[in-house]
């Protein structure tokens, strides 16, 4: 009996092995050989990206785990002189982890890379990325993609359906126009994939097009969002057609000519024209608005005025204490009320 007790304490000491599947160290040492820096140059390998969107299909705390792990990841890679082969490989990793990885993962990583409300966490505020040992270009993209992500993650998860879009309320789907007004304002700023007469860098090439489909997306959102606001501009408030006029106006900054030194496509002509004459009526909405409000105050003061008249004019007829209106203007004498 004691053997068999023995047997059984044995096996199951053998079977626990150092850490078990999903736990920090695994997801430590996945995202240590997805981003290695070794070549600075290559994208992260298939076969480490299967590695890590296994961490979507087990627990929660897995997934937790590989999302603390990209977190320590940037940190690390952004102290000291900055690793910026590195950095690059965690933002590229995460945005093919948002967009392929089960929902227990992408909630996760949204967790974790997302401005904390209370303490100003923020994982992604890489603007002043160190140099140090990484090349220019390299860490002008890990800022540039680090921005994108940051903004990226702010957009809605329904961004084109059309029943999603007429349940909105005003004032939000002008803050949703403003948020993929700002994500192709963005890709509009980004630097130049690299230097001419260098050798091509897959990985800055993998973050190039990974914003221009940011800025395709964002584009198709707008457009979207100027028609349905344009079926609803009369129902607008005041301040919402004041918003939204600022908004269009950002909107139609994206058809200008980006800078000479490097040529991004801006928005769609098609789509700055409409948010143009949008912008021209929605001018209309608040000039109306602000008429309208006018008379209503201007009403409500008159009708207030001539009660503070009536009401002496009224009590005047029997003389008696002196009223005063304001600080130097005396107006007739009213008696008491008996």
């Amino acid at each position: 009996m004691g053997g068999l007790k023995l047997r059984r304490l044995a096996s199951s000491l053998l079977s626990q092995g150092p850490a078990s599947p999903g736990s920090a160290a695994d997801a430590h040492q996945a995202v240590a050989r997805a981003t290695a820096h070794h070549p600075s140059t290559a994208l992260p390998s298939a076969h480490h990206m299967d590695a890590l969107l296994a961490f979507g299909r087990g627990s929660r705390l897995s997934a937790a785990a590989l999302a603390a792990a990209f977190v320590d990841r940037l940190r690390a890679a952004a102290s000291g002189q900055g690793d910026a082969a590195v950095a690059l490989k965690c933002l590229v990793a995460l945005r093919v982890l948002l967009a392929r990885g089960a929902f227990i993962l992408r909630d996760q990583l949204l967790a974790a890379l997302l401005r904390h409300p209370a303490s100003g966490r923020n994982p992604l505020a890489l603007a002043a990325f160190p140099l140090g040992r990484s090349s220019f270009a390299a860490a002008s993209w890990v800022r540039f993609s680090a921005r994108l992500l940051e903004l990226v993650l702010l957009l809605p998860d329904a961004s084109a359906d059309a029943e999603y879009l007429v349940a909105l309320p005003n004032p939000h789907l002008t803050a949703e126009l403003a948020a993929f007004a700002a994500v192709a304002d963005a890709v509009r700023h980004a630097p130049p994939p690299l230097s001419s007469g260098l050798q091509p860098n897959a990985l800055i090439w993998e973050a190039f097009r990974l914003a221009e489909e940011d800025r395709v997306a964002a584009e198709r959102n707008i457009a979207v969002r100027v028609r349905e606001m344009g079926e609803r501009l009369d129902t607008l408030s005041l301040a919402d057609a004041v918003e939204l006029v600022c908004v269009l106006r950002r909107v139609e900054d994206q058809g200008s000519a980006p800078a000479p030194e490097w040529k991004w496509a801006g928005l769609d002509e098609g789509v700055v024209s409409a948010a143009r004459l949008l912008r021209e009526r929605a001018e209309g909405v608040v000039l109306r608005r602000t008429v309208e409000e006018r008379r209503l105050v201007r009403r409500d003061s008159g009708g207030s005025a001539s009660a503070r008249v009536l009401a002496p004019a009224r009590a005047g007829r029997g003389g008696g204490d002196a009223v005063r209106f304001g600080s130097t203007r005396w107006a007739g004498t009213v008696s008491a009320w008996r």
